[in-house]
């Protein structure tokens, strides 16, 4: 399968080398993993990850909430040019103040959305890290008592919400994916020696589990990324709308991911390859409720946006274009 992953580091060698967006400073290879890198930024400017129309914003926002940064050192993103988490808010941020756009955007995914509903901020339509007001996981909690935003906990990429032309609220966590690829490696024990399934069979285990547990063959099966990754959001997902969180009628996943990562479909639990080509189709098989996952690409999401009624967002469109100019070249 291609790597998709060393693509983008070699496209991003001649990205740093010319980008406008950069300063020349920011041109050198950058220390990552205690190696220099070309497709890293200096650490000192690792801020110069995240598109600069919104920059200030997001950083504020992320320390108003405590919002982790994978990867990151001193409150800042990770310096690595193809970090996911990075990408998900270079992506996303934006829409976070153009509820129009965003509900344009989402509507070839969600096509009965009527408008957009604000979530934390008053003027936000979009949150990061979304861990749930409550810990309806049962997520095992630190010494001080309070979970993180963006570690350790199961934390959506990202959350919206909107009205529906009905009148009911739907509620979306969104998982985001960039580069990645998965081994076949069973994570069922952490490095702690935790049995991982001790945490999250009683959610399992319920009548109102939102999984075929037939098709699963076992509980087992679940604990290979990205169906690990994927199970606990279809848990958090189907606690948060019996929890009516935010007062939504429902609560479903929508998962997001490049055409171009061919390799991250791969179905990496020997337990569920009778059940799909690819990770994604397996996962919808293994949802009960059709209508609680959805999946889309990088692509054609944001590809066929249509950047021409939303001129308030061009220098958006513009900056991701130059930064992840694939996402418009939608294959036919």
């Amino acid at each position: 399968m291609r790597n998709f992953l060393e693509e983008e580091k070699q496209r991003y060698i001649g990205y740093k080398a010319t980008s406008g967006h950069l300063p020349d400073e920011a041109r050198v290879p950058g220390i990552y993993k205690s190696r220099p890198r070309e497709f890293c930024l200096p650490q000192h400017l690792a801020a110069l990850n995240l598109y600069d129309g919104i920059r200030d914003d997001v950083q504020s926002y992320f320390r108003e909430f405590e919002i982790k940064w994978h990867d990151g050192r001193d409150r800042n993103p990770s310096n690595h040019l193809c970090d996911s988490q990075v990408c998900c808010v270079n992506f996303l941020y934006s829409f976070s103040r153009h509820p129009d756009a965003l509900a344009a955007l989402l509507r070839p995914v969600f096509p009965t959305v009527k408008s957009m509903l604000k979530l934390e901020r008053d003027d936000g339509y979009v949150s990061h890290e979304w861990i749930g007001k409550e810990n309806y996981l049962g997520e095992k909690l630190p010494r001080h008592g309070k979970r993180t935003r963006g570690a350790n906990f199961t934390s959506a990429d990202a959350a919206v919400m909107f009205e529906e032309v009905d009148g009911s609220k739907h509620f979306v966590l969104i998982e985001w994916k960039y580069t990645e690829t998965y081994p076949t490696v069973n994570l069922k024990y952490a490095k702690s020696g935790t049995d991982r399934t001790s945490i999250y069979r009683h959610l399992y285990d319920r009548d109102d589990c939102p999984l075929d547990k037939a098709a699963t063959e076992t509980f087992d099966a679940l604990f290979f990324e990205p169906f690990y990754q994927l199970m606990r959001q279809q848990f958090l997902a189907n606690e948060m709308e019996k929890a009516k969180e935010c007062g939504a009628d429902r609560v479903s996943v929508l998962h997001i991911v490049p055409a171009r990562n061919v390799a991250f479909n791969r179905v990496t639990s020997p337990g569920l390859v009778h059940l799909g080509d690819t990770a994604i189709d397996v996962w919808k098989r293994l949802v009960t409720n059709p209508g609680r996952f959805h999946s889309a690409s990088v692509e054609h999401l944001f590809g066929r946006f249509d950047i021409g009624s939303h001129p308030g967002m061009q220098a958006w469109w513009e900056y991701t274009a130059s930064r992840y100019p694939w996402f418009n070249q939608i294959a036919t």
